[in-house]
């Protein structure tokens, strides 16, 4: 069997088990059986630059394959204390390979009735083609390229605005606070920045802003700007995030001069 793309093996490899399915995530699927995960498709997470299985390994299979084979395999975070081992998608390991250690990960979640089930390997041949760009980096796409252009030049004006990289995502800092992020996922394109639970509350009416996991409850807040951007209103709302982080210094020189 030779699957157009790795995505497509992945998923041939995994749906060919009993009872397993498939879930989709904010980026790339799982995979589950009776409601437990055993792969976990990963690509570029947090711009770790892989395209990888997160598997739940049986014990001593992480250390084993990690330490034997670490062109191929490596400890993921998060998951890796837990034994779970990552398997490289795209580097030259054999999907007979790839495909055992799935089947390992399943048996050792599935219920035991399921694993006596199993069919033999699907004999995956390496897949035609790679990643879709945007798989692998959403941030690619023309428009969200261009709309980073515009934004880091914004940004550029404000004083002592600094930009780097948090959590894969294209971030700016006010000094050593971060108040404005650009990251895509479900093929959205958002804008995230602080505004303050009031103001988050008053926002959330329109459909276009969500608050987002882990920092929402902190008064940060995502406005979709995948079909329209209403450039006005992403000036106003950078401007009061920096504002908000910005040393009085930084004011300061803020309010000497246009930004």
């Amino acid at each position: 069997m030779k699957p157009k793309d790795i995505r497509s093996a992945v998923r041939a490899i995994c749906l060919s088990l009993p009872e397993a399915e498939e879930r989709s995530g904010k980026r790339m699927p799982d995979y589950l059986v009776r409601g437990k995960v055993f792969a976990l498709l990963a690509v570029n997470h947090h711009g770790d630059g892989y395209t990888a299985l997160w598997l739940p390994a049986p014990p001593g299979a992480q250390q084993l394959h990690a330490e034997m084979a670490p062109e191929h395999y490596f400890v993921p975070p998060y998951v890796g204390p837990r034994g779970w081992l990552g398997v490289h998608l795209d580097r030259g390991n054999e999907w007979l390979a790839i495909e055992n250690r799935v089947r390992e990960a399943y048996v050792h979640v599935a219920p035991a009735d399921l694993g006596g089930r199993m069919g033999p390997p699907l004999d995956i041949e390496a897949p035609a083609g790679s990643m879709d760009p945007e798989d692998f980096d959403p941030l690619t796409a023309p428009h969200a390229q261009a709309l980073l252009s515009r934004i880091r030049a914004f940004c550029d004006s404000l004083p002592e605005t600094t930009e780097g990289v948090q959590f894969g995502k294209p971030s700016f800092k006010a000094g050593r606070k971060t108040y404005l992020s650009v990251h895509r996922g479900d093929r959205r394109l958002r804008l995230q920045f602080w505004v303050g639970p009031e103001l988050q509350a008053t926002l959330t009416e329109d459909p276009r802003f969500t608050i987002p996991m882990y920092i929402g409850h902190r008064g940060w807040i995502d406005l979709d700007v995948e079909e329209r951007i209403d450039w006005d209103e992403v000036r106003e709302l950078v401007l009061g995030s920096y504002r908000h982080f910005a040393l009085k210094r930084m004011l300061k020189a803020l309010d000497a001069g246009p930004a």
